[in-house]
């Protein structure tokens, strides 16, 4: 499996933005479509955004409504997670996950379909 390490939460007010990343190492990066889910105190982990293994294709939850964008670098085995407009209600852990797929462009939306997630790191958005 890949090993995931994610960075770049913190403590913003509602209007801000943060950059999260997720550093990928252990296998080829490029066999995995990537994806950003989070979880809030009391909910099920929910689908932010989804890049496929090769970039180009992407996807985001309806919540998102333009404000987030994904993206990765394969030179750096790294994903990325442009979060602008944040609101309160994005206060979460964001969590980034690894899909085995065979498929070049395919973006993995069900998170039972991952199969190495990282340890999270928390967003929290004040009001």
């Amino acid at each position: 499996q890949v090993q995931l390490v994610e960075s770049g939460g913190g403590f913003v007010q509602a209007g801000g933005s943060l950059r999260l990343s997720c550093a990928a190492s252990g296998r080829t990066f490029t066999r995995y479509a990537m994806g950003w889910f989070r979880q809030a105190p009391g909910l099920e982990r929910e689908f932010v955004a989804g890049i496929a293994r090769i970039g180009g294709r992407t996807t985001y939850g309806d919540f998102v409504e333009g404000r987030f964008s994904i993206s990765r670098d394969n030179t750096k085995n790294t994903v990325y997670l442009q979060m602008n407009s944040l609101k309160p209600e994005d206060t979460a852990v964001y969590y980034c996950g690894a899909a085995d797929v065979s498929q070049l462009f395919l973006v993995v939306t069900p998170e039972r379909d991952y199969d190495s997630w990282g340890q999270g790191t928390q967003v929290t958005v004040s009001s």
